[in-house]
């Protein structure tokens, strides 16, 4: 519930909506990585009893790696909260009407009044009730949006004439390579391999080498509970995922049979100059420049009109996001809309409440504790205090991100982009460390760093790139790099290289020690 967040709630039905099927191969990847997780992380932690998962890095290399791999952590999980709470505000702003609201004079855009207040709660309720309150909540707000992906699925094939069959019919007539597309094109969005490769190396970084899951791992009571919640996670995706994509396909059908239900929200859009009208722009320019500025007016005759270019501008505008928002006011009983908006704001405080806590449990574990323990306070009052304003501290940070990252495009890419440039760079340390007894500590630390440089530079120069590709370019940059500059520090004998993977799974040491 945790790493399922408002993101994959809006993201996978905009994505089976707008693009194509072949995400669901990110199930298959997902599962794939199952036994790596199960077998080889959380056997590690455990025998290591490490209080966060960049404590092993110290042992294997030096304390400079297990900073760096926290720091990375910490920067991508506060970019992986603001893409969360952005994509809530979306999708929460759609179904209230998109309206500002009015305070103190001032006309706010409601996108920002949703970011602070879903911030405030998760952050207020994660100061009072530390890791407990926050797993539980997790607990309870997983059954809040899995009743309400069954409950839209239900809708959606309710207001279908011809039911599941109708809308399957309907999704692939006359699409191609909906589900397979084994191009290398770097541009092709939602490429096989990309999706593949891409999806195996962000869940395992999601699920081995980040603190937001590995806390959980430490907090359980042996390896077979860790085992077993994991194992029960990815049966939960198998579940999810598909009845999000599900959820896709029936806004695809509905909207293609009932274009003028979505063209309000398109029309909106171009008169507050937030998209453009492409079809009537192409059809105005071939009759010289009939409607070079087309009013609301013009643009509702011209939808009526031509109802099958309404697809067409909202997929040119990135506008798949409002798809659900849109269906939801339209279609959902009036007592029932609060339910998917509950929904939204339970999968969003899922992933800012366990983001804050983590980060406020690395910052304090991996760099006061280790680097400045002077600086701990002398009582349990005086540790709680410094605590709760570190949560609020980086709950503020992460709710300010949140107001901007729209900027980087649509809800999947900004998921993607957020996160992709540290994820990758950071599992390629735990990688080296679990297999390379021959990385040493001063390659692994340049390299690492730059990875996740290089990663954030192809970013900006090819903004063209699908977003899943940025995982094995940072992830084999990354490892490569280190690998290559610890070529002239082999002679360097380093008591870490006994970190490895089979060394530590094969010793027979007290785990308690640390040996």
């Amino acid at each position: 519930a945790t790493l399922f967040s408002a993101n994959s709630f809006v993201m996978y039905p905009s994505t089976a909506y707008g693009n194509s099927m072949r995400i669901l191969l990110a199930l298959v990847a997902f599962w794939s990585l199952g036994p790596v997780v199960m077998y080889v992380f959380v056997p590690m932690y455990a025998k290591l009893n490490c209080a966060t998962a960049y404590e092993y890095l110290e042992k294997r290399f030096h304390v400079s790696v297990r900073c760096l791999a926290s720091a990375l952590f910490i920067i991508l999980r506060i970019a992986w909260m603001a893409a969360a709470t952005f994509a809530a505000s979306v999708a929460i702003a759609g179904i209230l009407g998109g309206q500002p609201i009015e305070l103190l004079g001032f006309q706010i855009p409601i996108q920002y009044v949703v970011t602070v207040g879903l911030g405030v709660v998760a952050i207020a309720y994660t100061m009072l009730g530390g890791l407990r309150a926050v797993m539980w909540t997790d607990v309870l707000q997983f059954f809040v949006f899995f009743g309400t992906i069954l409950f839209a699925a239900i809708l959606l094939i309710g207001q279908s004439e011809g039911g599941a069959s109708r809308i399957y019919s309907t999704y692939f007539e006359g699409r191609g390579n909906m589900l397979f597309d084994f191009s290398l094109d770097p541009t092709v969005r939602f490429g096989t391999i990309a999706i593949l490769i891409g999806s195996f190396l962000e869940g395992l970084s999601s699920f081995g080498a980040d603190q937001v899951a590995v806390q959980r791992y430490i907090a359980a009571k042996d390896v077979k509970t860790s085992q077993v919640g994991f194992l029960i996670n990815l049966i939960g995706m198998g579940v999810v995922l598909p009845g999000l994509l599900a959820i896709g396909m029936g806004l695809f059908s509905y909207f293609h049979h009932h274009p003028e239900d979505l063209a309000p929200v398109l029309i909106d859009k171009i008169v507050a100059g937030e998209a453009k009208s492409e079809s009537l722009a192409r059809l105005s320019e071939a009759a010289g420049n009939a409607w070079p500025d087309p009013d609301r007016r013009q643009l509702e005759e011209f939808y009526a009109a031509n109802p099958g270019y309404v697809r067409t501008d909202v997929l040119a505008n990135n506008l798949q996001d409002q798809a659900l928002p849109r269906f939801v006011t339209l279609k959902f009983p009036p007592g029932v809309v609060g339910l998917l908006v509950a929904a939204l704001m339970s999968a969003t405080m899922s992933s800012i409440d366990s983001g804050i806590h983590s980060i406020t449990t690395a910052v304090i574990v991996d760099f006061r504790d280790r680097l400045w323990p002077n600086l701990r306070p002398k009582t349990d009052a005086g540790e709680m205090l410094v605590a709760r304003c570190l949560v609020l501290l980086v709950g503020a940070m992460a709710v300010t991100l949140a107001c901007f990252v729209g900027e980087l495009g649509d809800v999947f890419a900004v998921a993607k982009k957020t996160v992709g440039a540290f994820a990758a760079p950071l599992l390629a340390v735990f990688a080296l460390g679990f297999f390379a007894p021959w990385a040493r500590t001063i390659g692994v630390f340049i390299g690492t760093w730059s990875g996740a440089a290089i990663t954030l530079v192809t970013m900006a120069y090819y903004p063209d790139w699908f977003s899943m590709w940025f995982f094995p370019f940072g992830f084999f940059v990354s490892v490569g790099l280190s690998l290559i500059l610890s070529v002239p520090f082999l002679s360097t004998k380093e008591d870490g290289t006994r970190y490895t993977y089979w060394n530590v799974i094969r010793s027979k040491d007290d785990a308690q020690s640390g040996t």
